[in-house]
């Protein structure tokens, strides 16, 4: 005689997994990461950033000589030298842009919409784009920076350090303004019309090319309403720190509040941008 055993199964509600929150600052690094390899592996970008801006800083530099003077230089140092911290704000524009286009190709390879499903927050994504463009354009800056010396610039320690968080700031800012123009392109060819069309004359009335005190009276109100002017005449006020070849302008603090006030509105314009649906997602 068998003993049957009588066997109860008890009923376990489905409890769906949860999404586990993976914070702001991780998938940002991964994708600050991820922009970094993919600049490294594609070398004419860091030809075309580097270079360009170099031989045109020499050629304009050279080719005007000491036909233009202006208190932001030395008696000695000619045109070539005003033109320096110019250079550098198009070294940060250029790898800005470049940085910023891929967002573009993201798009349309399919990686950005595998990126946007993610249980990320779109700040987050953000952030990790613009942290890989900022750095990029930091480190392009910061070499160029070192040629100083050979146009008899020396930059003091205190100045080397105002120099450094400029140029963070420039690099953080244009990389967010370029986040904010191309996450709406659709293509790579519109992205540049922007840029020949709108940032291209943002870094020409910056004061790079000629000081806004000797603009005409439109041109130098332009200038003036212009963020880039204040990120490069605080760079200008710390690579000449110390020293009584400075322009007349305003405080290297005020600079590098508006710069920094430009560079965190740019970033929150960024982010909501990319929490909206754009045109694009559609394309």
């Amino acid at each position: 005689m068998t003993t049957q055993t009588l066997q109860t199964s008890v009923e376990i509600p489905y409890a769906p997994p949860q999404a586990r929150s993976v914070g702001l600052l991780r998938p940002a690094l991964s994708l600050c990461h991820r922009e970094l390899i993919r600049f490294l592996r594609q070398r004419n970008r860091v030809v075309s950033a580097l270079v360009t801006p170099i031989i045109f800083w020499l050629f304009v530099g050279l080719g005007m000589g000491h036909s233009f003077s202006t208190p932001g230089q030395s008696s000695s140092g000619g045109y070539i030298e005003y033109f320096f911290p110019g250079t550098i704000l198009m070294i940060i524009l250029f790898t800005a842009i470049f940085s910023t286009i891929s967002i573009i190709e993201d798009r349309r390879e399919g990686f950005l919409q595998s990126v946007l499903v993610a249980p990320v927050s779109r700040m987050s994504i953000v952030l990790g784009k613009v942290l890989g463009g900022t750095t990029l354009a930091f480190g392009q800056a910061v070499i160029f920076l070192l040629l100083a010396p050979l146009i008899g610039v020396h930059l003091s320690l205190v100045g080397l350090l105002g120099a450094l968080v400029m140029i963070a700031i420039l690099s953080f800012l244009l990389t967010a303004l370029g986040f904010c123009i191309a996450w709406r392109m659709t293509s790579t060819q519109g992205f540049h019309a922007i840029m020949m069309l709108f940032l291209m004359p943002m870094w020409f009335l910056s004061g790079a090319l000629f000081p806004p005190g000797g603009a005409a009276g439109v041109v130098r109100i332009v200038m003036l309403a212009n963020p880039l002017t204040y990120g490069l005449d605080g760079l200008r006020q710390a690579i000449y720190w110390g020293s009584s070849n400075t322009a007349a302008g305003p405080d290297f603090g005020i600079c590098l509040l508006i710069s920094g006030i430009a560079a965190a509105a740019l970033f929150l314009l960024a982010s909501s941008i990319a929490s909206k649906r754009v045109s694009a997602d559609l394309a």
